[in-house]
């Protein structure tokens, strides 16, 4: 029987597809919202210059994002809390776009980032939202001989 890539296969079976290439995922998602996290309480201020105007108290969103952050990351090496934390990064990094959006829109504020690095982070953000939701599901097999 042949298993989609991202869901393990039974513990009676052989793992099929995915395996270590979630593992992998997982392991970059991890590591992406851990630093991601410590950057919004070491960069504050950089952090809370790329929230848009339009939203209320931006050091409070920076700090409460990042605690949000760590969490999720934190919740991915539990198996049992792993897929909740896929889902809670998932819809955190869909509610971050706005602040990615406006950094490029006013990218003079930024003159240190290339324009086309801003641009190329939004395709990327797709990218890391399949990662989240692939790696996510990974869990370990364990193989019955």
């Amino acid at each position: 029987m042949k298993y989609p890539p991202f869901v393990s296969a039974e513990s009676s079976q052989p793992d099929r597809g995915g395996a270590r290439g979630q593992r992998f995922a997982l392991w970059f998602v991890f590591c992406y919202f851990f630093i991601g996290g410590i950057a919004h309480f070491a960069f504050t201020d950089l952090e809370v210059s790329i929230v848009p105007p339009q939203l209320p108290d931006a050091p409070d969103l920076v700090l409460i994002s990042g605690v949000f952050e760590l969490a999720g990351a934190f919740g991915l090496l539990l198996p049992w809390t792993r897929r909740a934390a896929g889902w809670g990064l998932f819809a955190l990094t869909l509610a971050v776009t706005p602040a990615n959006v406006y950094m490029l829109h006013v990218h003079d504020q930024f003159p240190k980032i290339p324009v086309w690095l801003l641009w190329l982070r939004l395709p990327l953000q797709a990218v890391l939202l399949w990662l989240i939701l692939w790696g996510s599901r990974w869990r370990m097999v364990r193989r019955r001989y």
